[in-house]
């Protein structure tokens, strides 16, 4: 049976999937702003806490909510090379050319591939437990004071959740793509830098004629369904507050502020 790609959103009864879209996204950007803000061993600790705790809430499982972490180790391993190699040039344990690498490099890159995972795991929990007309409405609820300003907040909502909602479908189809062509020969493993551009070419032509057809296909399914530029239609959404969104928003305030205060 094949898998799911990571970011759908899965149908369930959990407390995170009751929960108000508005709220979730909110808890969303202060739970991300608690894991991004840790800087030490206590605050990491509490960031893979709150994580964790998260991902049981949603009870979409671990594969959902950390599947496209290990599709994206050569990326994490060049954030981190990038941190240890370059970060500092203060008691580095040797120095060659422009390559300065240290202990403080090292924690640094560490440091900065644990904060992407655990943005990653989160964004994928909200993307798994909201579903994609209520991610629409929760950004235009967000984005409404710009409608002041006579900003086309509507407009802005619906382009942000497409985008949302593409990433884990080409991220899905960059896997389906990488395999064909590795069994047609490219070589994704080979030594030779050329090669591995020449691989890595094959991977990003048909990936971005893919996004270009996904993106034609959704604007004419769009326009079927009478959604034209420049309509002045409002379908807000009301946010709906009860006691469970008061509990969650007070304590991950509190996580928020003990990473900014404590640790």
């Amino acid at each position: 049976m094949r898998r799911l790609p990571s970011g759908i959103f899965i149908t369930g009864n959990s407390v995170l999937h009751r929960l108000d879209a508005t709220v979730k996204i909110i808890l969303f950007f202060i739970l991300a702003a608690a894991a991004v803000l840790a800087d030490s061993a206590a605050g990491y600790c509490l960031a893979v806490f709150f994580t964790s705790a998260a991902v049981l809430l949603s009870k979409t499982g671990l594969k959902a909510a950390a599947g496209n972490v290990m599709g994206m180790a050569w990326f994490f391993i060049t954030v981190f090379l990038m941190n240890f190699l370059f970060f500092g040039s203060e008691n580095t344990w040797f120095s060659f050319w422009i390559f300065h690498p240290s202990c403080v490099g090292m924690l640094q890159g560490i440091k900065a591939v644990s904060r992407i995972i655990l943005f990653l795991i989160l964004s994928n929990i909200l993307n798994s437990t909201t579903p994609p007309m209520q991610v629409t409405g929760a950004i235009e609820n967000l984005l409404f004071p710009l409608s002041f300003i006579k900003m086309p907040v509507g407009q802005i909502a619906l382009i942000l959740s497409a985008a949302i909602q593409f990433i884990p479908i080409l991220s899905e189809e960059a896997q389906m793509i990488k395999k064909v062509q590795t069994a047609r020969g490219a070589g994704f493993d080979s030594r030779s830098l050329f090669g591995r551009a020449k691989a890595v070419l094959a991977l990003l032509v048909p990936l971005f004629i893919s996004s270009f057809r996904h993106a034609d296909e959704l604007s004419l399914s769009m326009e079927a369904r009478g959604c034209r530029a420049g309509s002045n239609k409002r379908n807000r959404t009301k946010v709906h507050i009860g006691r469970i969104e008061i509990l969650l928003l007070a304590f991950c305030s509190m996580i928020l502020a003990v990473q900014i205060f404590i640790f």
